[in-house]
């Protein structure tokens, strides 16, 4: 079955109080927990802020590290789900639960590319 990853952007800064954001997580759980028991679940997990991240480069052998995002932006990938769906309708109801349950939070839904057959 085709798989799809939900990718969930957040803005830049300090994450909402726990009033707010107990709430919204106690949402994402559930909808994890529905995606589970549909047996769509694959895999799921929050990232450390974009301060955290190092990008690596390759070229002409030589290995560079750069501290920080690849990209600045005032959003940034805050977190992902990996589900599979018949085809991409199943996928994008996935995607608006998602949305749903983040409130105001853009959910990016793309499909893998098929694995070739050996």
């Amino acid at each position: 079955m085709p798989q799809y990853l939900l990718t969930i952007y957040q803005p830049d800064g300090d994450p909402p109080p726990p009033e707010v954001l107990e709430p919204i997580m106690r949402d994402v759980e559930a909808v994890k927990q529905e995606m589970k028991d549909a047996g769509a679940w694959v895999f799921s997990g929050g990232l450390h802020p974009p301060s955290t991240a190092t990008v690596v480069r390759g070229a002409d052998g030589d290995t560079l590290l750069t501290d920080g995002p690849y990209l600045e932006g005032k959003e940034h990938v805050g977190g992902f789900t990996i589900v599979r769906a018949p085809d991409l309708d199943a996928a994008l109801e996935w995607g608006g639960k998602l949305a749903g349950a983040l409130r105001l939070l853009p959910v990016e839904v793309r499909p893998f590319y098929d694995e070739e057959p050996n």
